[in-house]
């Protein structure tokens, strides 16, 4: 059995205990230091980004499957281990997750400031950022984790803090006196917390039940053991098992028909919450079942493979027509997200390198185009008071600026080819297709709703006669414009030369092709002639 060697310095430790450390001294912060507050918590983001940095140039992706590990003895008598190893996956979402996060923080700079000063005891700004960081620590632990049971503590455990942020931090309506408000926040926090409870508690049943049969939650180990043929798993046994993994992950994705807690949770979250749903928690989910489903469960993983692709195009379609019915702006952003995490579970279980390569460059691609079009969106919303596309009208001609980067987050949305989400979207499209066909043409329909639903909403809000209400908005500020402008230039780029980012990844989409023993189907060369 192979061991984890320790890597000299704990750098993924490091990475995952700076913000958590950080949440905790944000939080401290006394209540009338709010500001001090809020820049303890950017300068924690922007260390920890510079600590995804040096594990993204210490990484090699021709080396080792798992690198930079940490391996200890935590909970012996169980065979619980604080183990950490990182892929080329896992490396490409943590930095994508380190780097989301200042613009959340600097996006979200005012969202939680009191609106009155009655009582000093209260302290919301700080309870806001740390919750954040909390969120940021519990996220890159769970792409780290390559003990079973230890992402699955984290993978739990993050729905505490979404949870406060989700019900204490959305409009302020409720400040005022309107209790349905405030109803409706309680409502779609709770609704996120129980679906993924639901998901972790059947996951912790997989996860004992993976524990009797492998005798460890090593993932090496257990790879080790199935390699030699010392895994005796029956065939019954690992389908419930991936059935047990599979559906706490498809919760979190999140997978039609599990989807329904999403739209009620971005619509009432803070813009910036509601980026950290569905650019970073939610990523958790397609990415584990990469990790675990895959690689823990190759033949369940191959006998389910069917029904999933039909769940996944299922929620491309239905993710799609719902985007183009909708009539509030965030949960418009909500069903198109759907829908993507929709080809992003499509590319995974086509069982193609291409498809899966894609799946995994669509995550980080995704992450930051939801996250240009949200933030923007909710710059929108905080000039006007109002999500309904309908109250809005001519904002560019009164916000050009504005009004530009919610093209550009929009046209990303619809994977236009030149953009970053075109270059994912299209691996995944033809990764399908080279195993399943009519699935592979079916889903190229969601192009052609997407483009419906961005377009509408531009034309819908943006063009035509400036509406009374609109006609004395600002344009973005020169904080909103250091947030927008890197993730616009991101898009850019990574749709030019997605180079950087496949290079690291296609290395571990290898491994995982090899893990349930899938090579590519070849062309076939006489039908074509």
């Amino acid at each position: 059995m192979s061991q984890v060697v320790n890597a000299g310095f704990p750098l993924l430790t490091v990475t995952a205990g700076l913000p958590a450390v950080g949440a905790i001294a944000t939080a401290a912060v006394p209540a009338a230091r709010r500001t001090a507050a809020k820049w303890l918590a950017l300068l924690v983001s922007l260390a920890t980004l510079v600590l995804a940095v040096v594990i993204l140039v210490r990484f090699e992706p021709g080396g080792d499957r798992y690198q930079l590990n940490e391996s200890h003895a935590w909970i012996a008598d169980f065979g619980v281990r604080y183990e950490l190893g990182v892929d080329g996956i896992a490396v490409a979402l943590i930095a994508l997750t380190a780097l989301l996060i200042p613009f959340v923080i600097l996006a979200g700079w005012h969202d939680a400031d009191p609106l009155e000063t009655k009582s000093s005891r209260w302290r919301p700004t700080q309870g806001f950022f740390a919750l954040i960081l909390a969120v940021e620590a519990m996220v890159i632990l769970s792409f780290e984790a390559t003990d079973v049971f230890l992402f699955y503590i984290f993978f739990e455990a993050m729905l505490i803090p979404m949870y406060f942020l989700i019900g204490g931090f959305g409009d302020r309506a409720h400040q005022h006196g309107d209790k349905a408000a405030a109803t409706q926040r309680s409502y779609a926090a709770v609704k996120f917390l129980l679906y993924n409870l639901v998901g972790g508690l059947i996951m912790l049943a997989a996860v004992i039940g993976l524990y009797v049969v492998a005798g460890t939650f090593s993932l090496s180990e257990i790879a080790d053991a199935r390699a030699s043929g010392n895994l005796d798993m029956a065939t019954g046994t690992e389908r419930w098992l991936f059935l047990g993994f599979f559906f706490a992950f498809a919760v979190k994705a999140p997978l039609w028909p599990l989807h329904t807690w999403l739209p009620n949770a971005m619509g009432e979250a803070t813009a910036p919450v509601a980026v950290l749903i569905t650019a970073v928690v939610d990523k958790v989910g397609t990415f584990a079942m990469l990790r675990f489903c895959l690689q823990l469960f190759p033949e369940a993983s191959k006998w389910a493979t069917p029904v999933i692709l039909v769940l996944a195009l299922i929620s491309i379609i239905y993710g799609a027509l719902l985007a183009v019915g909708q009539r509030d702006i965030k949960r418009l952003v909500a069903y198109a997200s759907i829908s993507h995490f929709g080809f992003i579970i499509m590319g995974i279980f086509a069982m193609t390198t291409q498809g899966q390569s894609g799946a995994t460059l669509y995550m980080v691609n995704h992450g930051i185009s939801t996250a240009a079009l949200m933030l923007v969106a909710g710059f929108l919303i905080s000039r006007r008071g109002s999500r309904l596309i309908a109250d809005y009208g001519g904002v560019q001609k009164v916000a050009p600026v504005l009004a530009g980067t919610f093209l550009i987050g929009g046209l990303a949305t619809l994977s236009l080819p030149g953009l970053a989400p075109f270059v994912s979207e299209f691996l995944v499209l033809v990764g399908t297709f080279a195993r399943y066909p009519v699935i592979g043409i079916i889903a190229t329909f969601g192009i052609v709703l997407a483009a419906l639903y961005t377009l509408v909403l531009y034309q819908r809000t943006m063009t035509g006669p400036v509406k009374a209400e609109v006609a004395e908005m600002p344009d973005l500020k020169l904080r909103e414009l250091v947030v927008v402008a890197p993730l616009i230039a991101l898009l850019i780029f990574l749709g030019v030369y997605p180079k950087p980012v496949t290079d690291i990844v296609n290395p571990a989409v290898q491994h995982t092709m090899s893990d349930v023993q899938q090579k590519d189907p070849q062309p076939d060369v006489e039908a074509a002639k």
